[in-house]
């Protein structure tokens, strides 16, 4: 018996109950569930590399009487779900109008079907996705016109960002190299389905690229919890940390380790419950102005301990639990009881920068190629005091305004330019 899965797999069953199917081995379950919502499915997918996950969801609708609208597979979207691949998605569904939408992959496929089952569905609105950018804005368009979303089945192929399970649409804008959110519990889909025996076919830089975005749920929707969810955070945080820092060298050091194939998928599931508790915060707003030069998880995995620091006086009894974690797993020597303040901060910031060397992810911004300090920093800058993004600023455990980016946030930023914690100021 394995105490840490038990203890995962009732977390994510007390969430979720019959709409979350989950485990090893049970893609021929998917088929029954589709058939439940018609006899059509607009069935979103790769069929290159993903050739064989795609003939397994084909074969179990077909055992259940679904068939395929328009009579083939759409592709799915590109990285980081490009806005012209959620119109795209949006003419499938207007022309084809299947019965339900089977978005199967990872994160960006997932959402850009989110999006383009809301802009379908909004026939008597204009067609921008624009407009939903933001928190509720998507109820608030049904409400008023009476609209409905078809039956959305997200299929998780990879252990990434939980897309499958929450209430978040992530979309960018090519051209300018910005990612926007569409937050709303109206885009949660109506079933949730992970094979975790599919990740075994994803190339593990994707695989590690979820455990750190993993990582970045649990800490931030932890760090920034009220006091009435502190116990529950504290527990997801926990179990999904200890996931990831025991298991991930195992996957590094064998992909086919399926064992530890579950357990960074639970993780990721877990982190999808985190944000579902709560938000995520800075990190993930410096993310999305740097879908160019990299992955996601990897950008949340850089900013976290440098946004840390800065949270570090106010979160204290969360700094002790989680970094609990990882000196259990030897990426801190400190005691940790013994210090309180920035001190703490630094220490437990230290040890995340171990780990993610550890397992071969950059740790500071420098380290990516293609990263343009003055442009990246200024797009970061710009997008905090996107009105759009707000809620990001209003989720840290230290809340900004848009007034005070430039003197808060700025520091952050240089710091993990250069990996430097001494940069970073605290507000007093």
């Amino acid at each position: 018996m394995n105490a840490l899965f038990d203890t995962a797999r009732s977390l994510m069953s007390s969430w979720k109950g019959d709409s979350y199917v989950f485990g090893r081995g049970i893609m021929d379950r998917l088929g029954p569930i589709a058939r439940s919502y018609g006899r059509t499915a607009l069935v979103v997918c790769n069929t290159t590399y993903m050739k064989a996950v795609a003939d397994s969801v084909v074969s179990s609708l077909a055992k259940a009487g679904v068939s395929l609208a328009g009579g083939a597979i759409a592709p799915d979207a590109g990285p980081n779900a490009p806005r012209e691949d959620v119109y795209r998605l949006q003419g499938y569904i207007l022309h084809f109008k299947p019965d339900c939408i089977v978005a199967v992959g990872g994160g960006s496929t997932i959402d850009a079907c989110k999006a383009a089952n809301v802009l379908a569905s909004m026939t008597s609105r204009s067609p921008e996705i624009d407009q939903y950018f933001g928190t509720n804005l998507v109820s608030e368009a049904l409400v008023a016109t009476g609209a409905k979303l078809l039956p959305l089945i997200a299929v998780q192929t990879a252990a990434s960002s939980g897309a499958h399970l929450t209430k978040y649409s992530n979309i960018t804008d090519p051209v300018i190299g910005q990612k926007k959110l569409i937050v709303d519990s109206a885009v949660v889909p109506a079933v949730s389905f992970f094979d975790y025996d599919v990740t075994a076919s994803m190339p593990i830089g994707v695989t590690i690229d979820g455990a750190l975005d993993a990582l970045a749920h649990a800490f931030e929707v932890f760090a920034g919890i009220p006091a009435g969810k502190f116990e529950l955070a504290a527990k997801i945080a926990e179990i999904d940390t200890e996931l990831v820092l025991k298991y991930a060298p195992r996957v590094i050091k064998d992909p086919r380790d399926m064992e530890a194939r579950e357990a960074i998928g639970m993780a990721t599931d877990l982190g999808g419950y985190a944000i579902m508790v709560g938000g995520t915060n800075g990190a993930h707003l410096t993310s999305f102005s740097l879908v160019d030069v990299t992955s996601h998880g990897k950008a949340c995995g850089i900013m976290n301990p440098y946004y840390l620091v800065f949270f570090s006086p106010k979160i204290e009894r969360q700094l002790k639990i989680f970094g609990a974690v990882f000196k259990k797993y030897g990426f801190i020597k400190e005691d940790l009881q013994k210090l309180s303040g920035r001190d703490l901060g630094v220490a437990v910031a230290k040890g995340m920068v171990e780990f993610g060397k550890s397992i071969g992810a950059p740790t500071k911004l420098s380290d990516l190629q293609g990263f343009d300090q003055s442009k990246h920093l200024k797009r970061a800058l710009e997008a905090a005091k996107d009105p759009q993004l707000e809620m990001k600023l209003r989720n840290m455990p230290v809340p900004l305004t848009a007034a005070l980016v430039d003197e808060y946030m700025s520091p952050i930023l240089r710091a993990a330019v250069v990996g430097d914690f001494s940069i970073i100021k605290l507000m007093k």
